[in-house]
């Protein structure tokens, strides 16, 4: 994709800075260091969007005329109620425990934005976990570390080799950032 952009990807995530490498673009990284909140009353299928949007505004301020930003969050829904990233070993156990067995919702939502011009999405993901043992749950958290990942797991790790049985929409979403649909909107600017 050739652009007269700088790219900017907002985010200190290893995976994003990988997928969006991925895609062959030349980019570099601002970290947007903000509390990840949301409106209690927001929908939950909207939360991802509204962060993404919320680190946007933080970090648009360093952004130039020249400068497109990225900025995303991932969010993981079990019915109603949101997986965010564990904080210590008992919640990572109990979102995994949470998970096993059962459907959930992988939710990413991203901002293109310029000086000019803002692009918001949020693409949604289904994954079934099968039922996953006490043990390979907590050997998952002992080898793999899964503090700075929503719902505690990622789905390129062990737990997702031996513990997804079926996902419904875009793989790279689950990672973090959904790149069919991030370059489809890439092109709507550059």
């Amino acid at each position: 994709m050739n652009t007269n952009y700088n790219i900017i990807l907002g985010s200190s995530s290893s995976r994003r800075k990988e997928l969006l490498e991925e895609l062959g673009l030349s980019f570099s990284i601002i970290a947007s260091n903000i509390e990840e909140s949301y409106p209690k009353e927001l929908a939950k299928k909207e939360v991802a969007k509204y962060i993404a949007i919320q680190k946007a505004s933080y970090l648009s301020k360093k952004i130039k005329s020249k400068d497109l930003l990225i900025t995303a969050d991932t969010v993981v829904k079990v019915k109603d109620i949101i997986l965010n990233k564990p904080k210590n070993k008992n919640e990572a156990l109990l979102m995994l425990s949470t998970i096993s067995n059962t459907k959930h919702e992988v939710i990413t939502g991203v901002c293109i934005t310029t000086k000019n011009t803002q692009i918001s999405f949020a693409v949604t993901t289904e994954v079934n976990f099968r039922y996953l043992k006490r043990k390979e749950i907590e050997l998952y958290i002992e080898k793999y570390n899964p503090f700075d990942k929503a719902g505690s797991y990622g789905i390129q790790d062990w737990i997702g080799k031996i513990g997804i049985k079926s996902i419904k929409g875009s793989y790279t979403n689950v990672i973090g950032l959904p790149l069919v649909e991030l370059y489809e909107n890439l092109k709507k600017i550059v």
